[in-house]
């Protein structure tokens, strides 16, 4: 599972839902929600 910073719980978190995109200068990413309090959580450089 990736992994990304939540910047409301302060911690590395295991992301929920994650989803692959690609961002607008072709590198990929990983979109997704925190389990603990469901905000958007992003992570590039992982696809």
């Amino acid at each position: 599972m990736p992994q990304a910073y939540c910047v409301k719980c302060k911690a590395n978190i295991e992301i929920k839902n994650p989803q692959n995109v690609t961002l607008k200068n072709g590198k990929a990413a990983v979109k997704g929600t925190c389990p603990n309090c469901g905000t958007s959580v992003f992570r590039i450089g992982k696809g």
